[in-house]
């Protein structure tokens, strides 16, 4: 185990996870801010996870993941029901 996959885990652990916990509970305001956190940490685990294995292709999961992650916000965003 190198140093990229020990940073891999702190990032599926310390960031990814409590995003994810977020993002399954609460109001759906709460659950919109896990959503994006959430997909800002992924692409950092993948790129991480690329260097440690050396594989390029986790790069490009990476890359497709940085590009649809604010998209699925925004529609997410766009479900939530409108308030007076």
């Amino acid at each position: 185990m190198n140093g990229w996959l020990v940073a891999a885990l702190v990032l599926l652990v310390g960031g990814l996870g409590p995003a994810l916990w977020v993002a399954c509970r609460g109001p759906a305001t709460e659950r919109l801010v896990g959503l994006a956190l959430a997909s800002t940490c992924a692409p950092a685990v993948f790129l991480a996870l690329a260097q440690g294995f050396g594989r390029s292709s986790y790069v490009d999961v990476a890359l497709v993941s940085v590009v649809l992650g604010p998209v699925g916000v925004l529609v997410f965003a766009r479900c939530l029901p409108q308030e007076d």
